[in-house]
């Protein structure tokens, strides 16, 4: 069974940046799409960003595009979100997410999911 963990959140201002970290372990880690979603108080999580397995399939939503890089390391077994030019409203949970097959954009169609990194973005 995969596991996740993020890390790398925190305060930050208006126009600054935060690179979250999502580490794996177990499973079958290396042959899944990870994707990041985040959730807003009172808001439903959304999309945020996916990666394929070979890193050749890369989404975003278009409010981060632009501006959230999406990146993967094997080696390390851990999938990372450079986020740049921050602004209030991408203030959340952010989480990761693992699946089998390809990049998705559905939360329900992941299977594995991390507890959550906060992000906060003061104007």
């Amino acid at each position: 069974q995969v596991q996740l963990a993020e890390s790398g959140g925190g305060l930050v201002q208006a126009g600054g940046s935060l690179r979250l970290a999502c580490a794996a372990s177990g499973g079958t880690w290396s042959l899944e799409t990870t994707g990041w979603f985040r959730q807003a108080p009172g808001k439903e999580r959304e999309f945020v960003a996916a990666i394929s397995m070979d890193g050749v399939f890369i989404d975003y939503a278009d409010s981060v595009k632009g501006r959230f890089t999406i990146s993967r390391a094997d080696a390390e077994n851990a999938v990372y979100l450079q986020m740049n030019s921050l602004k209030s409203g991408d203030s959340a949970v952010y989480y990761c997410a693992s699946r089998l097959t390809g990049v998705s954009v559905r939360s329900e169609q992941y299977a594995y999911w991390g507890r959550g990194t906060q992000v906060t973005v003061s104007s």
